[in-house]
């Protein structure tokens, strides 16, 4: 059990408030991917539309890179999506087809390794890989310190108010590190903290 090994982080634990499941896998990291960029600066409702109008008009119940490929930008972006979110679906489907990526050759990647693989896609960060990481592919071990929900957990719970720029950032990679090899479920639990669903 992991919540175990967090007794060594007297802050986080005392927010846990109960072991949560690990995340199923997903059975295709394209499309993982592709539904990434669809939701960013969206919210949940109109996120799940828009993924919605996507299965449909790829209309494939495993989607692959040329699927994707037979439809131009334009027709992408007619389920709703702005012409930059269509270029960069584009984008992911060309990567993934000419690198020949499959779900197999992927995990056998390190984190870092796909971090740096697959921000090479225009319109790929490397916030949106670790997203994938935690989400997707089921890494236990992953911690970012550049989403906006873990930094305003992490300030108050372990008062760093005092810090901004490089130093906070810091601060945050520091205080991670007693977390290995359970980042991953840490950050969760920042994350409900964040949302006022953990024991405060």
């Amino acid at each position: 059990m992991y919540i175990k090994h967090f007794e060594a982080d007297r802050k986080l634990y005392a927010i846990i408030s109960e072991q949560l499941d690990p995340i199923p896998l997903t059975n295709n990291i394209m499309h993982k991917l592709i539904n990434s960029i669809m939701s960013q600066q969206l919210s949940t409702k109109v996120a799940d539309i828009l993924q919605k109008r996507f299965l449909l008009l790829i209309n494939k119940k495993n989607i692959l890179p040329k699927h994707v490929l037979a439809f131009t930008q334009a027709q992408i972006k007619a389920i709703g999506l702005s012409s930059q979110k269509a270029n960069y679906i584009t984008n992911v489907a060309q990567f993934f087809l000419t690198q020949k990526l499959s779900n197999k050759k992927l995990h056998t990647l390190t984190n870092q390794q796909l971090i740096t693989l697959l921000t090479q896609i225009k319109g790929i960060g490397q916030w949106t890989v670790e997203m994938l990481l935690m989400f997707g592919m089921g890494r236990e071990n992953v911690f970012t310190t550049g989403d906006y929900g873990i930094k305003v957990a992490m300030v108050k719970i372990y008062k760093l108010q005092h810090l901004t720029g490089k130093a906070l950032l810091n601060k945050m990679e520091d205080i991670s590190k007693k977390w290995h090899p359970y980042q991953t479920y840490a950050c969760r639990h920042l994350w409900m903290y964040k949302d006022g669903t953990a024991n405060i």
